[in-house]
């Protein structure tokens, strides 16, 4: 078994494209001018997302590089219960005018109800600020379209909320693809579900596509940052139960010239957090990340990938083995730290407007237009 260490995993990103593990694993202290980094001014607009509270903690734990001043939460009720979180605790409540208004802001996290995440950003790029995004785009793509060509014009940042992109795993598979360690890349297989509740499955029915458009986002920003963009996109989605019209369970299948890539996501499916996963295969290697992520474990389960190799690359041998990493210090820290540092000017996005503009795109596509949800049920808690 090889497990990588942070220094080597900067090593090893040396030489990567734009979207390289480079930024990510750099140690926490770096700074352009070699002391303590600025500390972003930072708000976040929102907690019904289900990974706002996720994001507000992580933006407080990393205090070398966030100065949070406030929250706003919109609907009364919601900003009753959001109170008594200790995510929250301490935190001064402000309005969405307060807070565009706070002298010195520089950024904005979007943590609204999926509906309200496209409006909301849109107001905060006019007030002057960088975005951290929370995903999806919106269920059509004019809107999403109009807001990147406004943070373009105005030389803003949109990072969008899909955590796998720095994941160390997922990092190590996209410089295994560019490395051209794997060969002639022809299938790609992703799947990211759960089991979830009739509530939330209830809620989900709003949305078209459901699943596919909930939790398929992360993996379509996966295949395009692998493959580009896909020459066809067909979706398969279903209803599997009678209680609720949703689309349950979905499957997209992107058409390369010379690869195909399925992406499957569905909330019905027992223990679904194991089994998600990207498996890259060419036709000198393949890499297999099985479960994407172990932070659903308690306590959490050592993180590791199967590599297959025909010949020797770097420091791996012909045959599978197993590459381990080290536990991330949690589920958004490298992402909102990349953010800072893109802030601040010490690396370029690695995802630029382009990219988040064809992942919205391909999502869209993905969805379909079978088995539209169009229930309007409250959100619940994430199940």
């Amino acid at each position: 078994m090889s497990t990588l260490d942070r220094r080597q995993l900067l090593a090893a990103a040396a030489g990567l494209g734009a979207a390289a593990a480079v930024a990510p694993w750099q140690p926490r202290g770096a700074a352009a001018a070699g002391g303590s980094p600025e500390r972003i001014k930072i708000g976040q607009i929102g907690t019904e997302h289900e990974h706002a509270s996720g994001k507000m903690a992580t933006f407080r734990k990393l205090t070398e590089h966030y100065e949070v001043v406030g929250i706003v939460e919109p609907d009364p009720e919601r900003r009753k219960r959001s109170e008594k979180d200790s995510t929250y605790r301490g935190l001064k409540w402000m309005t969405e005018e307060e807070l565009l208004n706070t002298k010195g802001l520089q950024a904005v996290a979007v943590e609204t109800f999926i509906r309200d995440l496209v409006p909301t950003a849109v107001r905060c790029l006019a007030a002057g600020m960088h975005l951290h995004l929370d995903k999806p785009g919106g269920e059509t793509l004019a809107p999403f379209k109009k807001l990147l060509a406004e943070a373009g014009r105005r030389n803003l940042t949109v990072q969008l909320g899909y955590m796998y992109r720095n994941n160390p795993a997922i990092q190590f598979c996209l410089r295994a693809v560019r490395e051209g360690w794997l060969g002639q890349i022809f299938e790609v297989h992703a799947v990211m579900s759960r089991k979830d509740s009739l509530a939330y499955r209830n809620w989900l029915g709003q949305f078209p596509g459901g699943a596919m458009y909930n939790f398929g986002c992360h993996l379509i920003d996966l295949v395009v940052s692998l493959l580009g963009k896909p020459d066809r996109i067909t979706p398969y989605l279903r209803q599997t139960q009678p209680d609720v019209k949703v689309c349950d369970n979905g499957l997209a299948v992107f058409e390369y010239p010379r690869a195909t890539a399925t992406i499957r996501t569905a909330v019905v499916e027992v223990e679904g957090y194991q089994r998600r996963q990207l498996v890259v295969c060419g036709d000198e290697g393949t890499v297999d990340i099985r479960p994407l992520e172990t932070f659903a474990s308690r306590p959490q389960d050592p993180f590791k990938l199967q590599l297959a190799l025909s010949s020797p690359r770097d420091s791996y041998k012909p045959g599978y083995q197993e590459v381990a990493f080290p536990p991330m210090p949690g589920r958004y820290d490298e992402q909102l730290i990349e953010l800072a540092r893109i802030i601040r000017g010490e690396i370029a996005n690695p995802f630029p407007l382009a990219h988040e503009l064809l992942v919205q795109e391909s999502l869209l596509a993905a969805c379909g237009c079978l088995c539209e949800g169009t229930n309007d049920a409250s959100s619940p808690s994430a199940g």
